[in-house]
Order: C-alpha cells, then structure tokens, then sequence
C-alpha cells in the first residue's frame, strides 16, 4: 500500500529526518537515488538499536541529539549510550523499552539516500507496522540469534510479502551474544530459507549482525571472518530496485487542475499529479478515465520546467492538446492499456479500528485522488497471518485482523490488482462519523 496508507491513524504529517528537516525538502523526486525500507521483527530483537546504529556510524546524528541521548543514558543507569533512544521518541516507548508508533528517519549516503520506517514489533501494534512498510521497497527483519525465527518474525515476513514488498533482508542481531557462532548464523538462516520458499518475495539475503557493537552494520566484523556477504549499509546503498516500479502500464491519476485564469496567462491548464505507473512523454496518445476520451500530450513540466518524460513517482504537470473533461480522481491511460474500472471490489484489508469491521459497515473509501463511498457487502475470512490458514468461520475482523472482503463503491474505481501496481492498487477506509482511518486494503483481481 502505498501513499493512501499515509493517512493511517497517529502516521506522522511529514516524514523527518535525523537532520530535522522534511523529507519535502531534501530533493525526494529524484528516487532512483532513495531508498525506503523498513525494519520489522520480534519485540526487543533490537530495531531501533540497529537504526539508531546506521544513523551513528555514517555520521547522520548530530551532536545535541548524541548527547541527550548519552544523558537519558546516563540517568536510567545503562552502561553503554543507548542508540534506540534515537528512534524512541515517545515517552512511553522509552519507559516501556518498546517501539510503539511508527518512527521515520532520514539519512543518506554518497551512494543513496534513505528514508526509515522503525516500525513496533509487538502484535498489538501490526497495524503500525502495516502503515510504516506500506511504501517500502526493502524489509529488515530483525531475529534475535540467541532465539531465531519467532511468531513474530512469521509474523512480519508473511506480510512483507502481502505487501508486494520485494527486497527482504534478514539480520541476524546479537551475534555477540551466541560468541559469534557461524553454526547458529546457518541454522537460522536455513530455517528461515524454508519459510520464506512459501512466501511471494524474490529477493532474500542474510546478515549477521551486531546492532550493539556496529560489527556488520556499516563496518565488517573481524569477528566474524566466516561471512563474506555485504554489510549490511552496503547492502541498503547496492540493492537493485529500479525494476521493482511498474514502467509498463502508464497510470496518471489527476490531483488537482491548474488554471491560473490570469491575463499573463488566460489558457493555461495543466492536469497536476503523481505518475503511478508507466512513462509519460510529450506526443504520446492518453485516454482520460473514466469519459473515455482521447487526447494528446503536448508538455510535462516539473517544478516550473519541462521536462522529456516523467516516471513514478514523479510529480508533474501535464499538458493535453485538447480541451477534453479531466478533473480530480480522473486517471489518463494508454488507449490500448487500461486501468480497470469497476464498483464491485474484492480487497484484502487490515483492519485499524476497534469497533470491528462486520458486513454492511459503511465507508468513505480513498483511492489514489478518488474519494467515493462504500458498504462492506461480505467479510469472506480472517486471514491468520502465522500459519497462512484463512478462517472462513469468522465474519468479522478485529483490531490489527488481516482478512478478505467484498465491497460494493458509489461510483467506479479506476484500479489495477495490488499484485501489479502498489498504488494504483491500494486505498483506505475512513469512518465518515469520527474522521478517523479504520483500514488499509488491497485490491484483488477479480474472479
């Protein structure tokens, strides 16, 4: 799920970084030079240790927030300067020693910038951890050596994977405690190998790693002169995912019209928004959904200026030669490669709220720039997220229940399945009576 899941509940209004500043403000358009992952796993297998880790070694926190941290340190009498702190921000997580909400990090590289979503471990909390690794391309999952492969990690992997995320590394963390051993490092590693051969993800790598001690993290441990993979960093600044974005179908929802109306400019309009899907250039042929219009591009500015094409997640302006009907939640396609457009929806969804999600349940329903509203016409199964079993006895879903359902929009959606486009395949369920997001889904092919 991607930009939609923003909206999920206590989701942060802008991403910050360890700099301070927004992640608006640090060139992000230009993403084949950022990366977002996120880190999941069991409670204290040491996420925000090892974030707290890169964010040191590569020299990405600044002096006052090393010491405030030293000097939190200090007085809850650890012997060591406590890295999570810089990732713990809540008070409650740093009196529980727990991830609770979702914590996003910036730092960069000479080779990539990052973007971090520290996401909780705990069960209690899945739906924070579905929100924060809705728009990564890569997961760390952390697994705790002395402890290997828990429910949680499961857990985590199985809905990396229902998320289309599709680069997972598996760090395992405290090395240092089990003395460095290569024969426990191997027995995780198959284990988890013969997990993952039942999940939908395509590249796995695994990491020995000393979040505690840095060994692995950004240098090489000489204690571990056995493993002759990348660190992790190196991995995180090497990793392949120019492919991972959909180049093929061009989906161009519009956010917003530009039409200035001023004498310095009386026929300007643009058709403003973000490319989720394909490549744009000036003279291709686009069909505007859902009229059914056809038309020409004539321009793609960015930012003021033109430019020659325009890709995901570009966001731009664009120029048509006709003066067809295109507003906000419209979509142009290629004429001979369309979204779907349907009003008969089947989703997989996790569900936020806690008043449960029954059949019949009324929403307002965000997709892309569409807003529409929905009835839940069937809760199929409750999906169990451990074993992969779907309970088809429970017709509900609870807080942080991942399960599937049918539902039945005011007006057609212009969609593709989740399988193909992350974006254009993702919406949210808003409670119109509270204002407050209540679930995240996933749309599927139809049957």
């Amino acid at each position: 799920m991607t930009a939609p899941l923003d909206g999920a509940p206590r989701a942060p209004a802008e991403i910050t970084g360890a700099s301070g500043r927004s992640a608006s403000s640090v060139g992000l358009d230009d993403e084949a030079d950022l990366l977002r992952f996120s880190t999941a796993g069991s409670v204290d297998d040491g996420k925000s240790t090892l974030i707290g880790r890169l964010l040191y070694d590569t020299k990405t926190a600044f002096e006052d927030q090393l010491e405030a941290v030293a000097d939190v340190s200090r007085r809850r009498g650890d012997e060591r300067v406590n890295l999570a702190l810089l990732t713990d921000g809540l008070r409650a997580e740093r009196e529980q020693g727990i991830t609770i909400d979702v914590a996003y990090r910036y730092f960069a590289t000479k080779r990539r910038k990052f973007i971090i979503a520290d996401t909780p471990g705990h069960i209690q909390y899945t739906r924070n951890m579905v929100t924060g690794a809705s728009t990564a391309s890569l997961s760390i999952i952390l697994v705790d050596a002395r402890h290997g492969m828990m429910e949680q990690s499961r857990r985590h992997a199985f809905i990396a994977s229902l998320l289309r995320i599709p680069h997972l590394v598996f760090a395992v963390n405290k090395m240092d405690l089990v003395d460095w051993n290569e024969a426990r490092f191997r027995e995780i590693e198959d284990e988890f190998r013969n997990f993952a051969a039942r999940l939908d993800v395509q590249d796995i790598a695994f990491i020995p790693v000393s979040a505690l001690t840095g060994a692995n993290v950004v240098e090489r441990s000489a204690e571990m002169p056995w493993y002759h993979g990348p660190t992790l960093l190196y991995h995180l600044e090497t990793v392949h995912i120019a492919s991972d974005r959909n180049l093929i179908d061009v989906r161009f929802p519009v956010q917003w019209v530009i039409r200035p109306q001023s004498s310095e400019h009386p026929d300007y309009r643009g058709y403003a928004g973000q490319v989720a899907g394909g490549v744009l250039r000036p003279g291709d042929e686009v069909v505007a959904l859902p009229s059914g219009l056809t038309t020409t591009i004539t321009q793609i500015e960015q930012l003021g200026e033109p430019v020659d094409a325009a890709f995901p997640p570009m966001s731009v302006t664009v120029h048509l030669a006709d003066d067809v009907d295109v507003g906000r939640g419209d979509m142009l396609c290629r004429p001979n490669n369309q979204a779907m457009v349907g009003q008969d929806l089947d989703a997989m969804v996790c569900w936020m709220a806690d008043r449960p999600l029954l059949a019949k349940g009324r929403y307002a329903l965000k997709h892309t720039t569409r807003w529409t509203r929905a009835v839940v016409t069937d809760v199929l199964y409750r999906l169990d997220v451990n074993t992969g079993h779907r309970d088809e006895s429970l017709h509900e879903l609870r807080l942080n229940d991942l399960g599937r359902i049918r539902l039945r929009t005011t007006t057609p959606v212009l969609y593709d399945p989740y399988r193909r486009n992350r974006m254009t395949g993702s919406f949210i369920l808003v409670d119109e009576a509270t204002n407050a997001t209540v679930g995240a889904g996933m749309l599927l092919a139809p049957e």
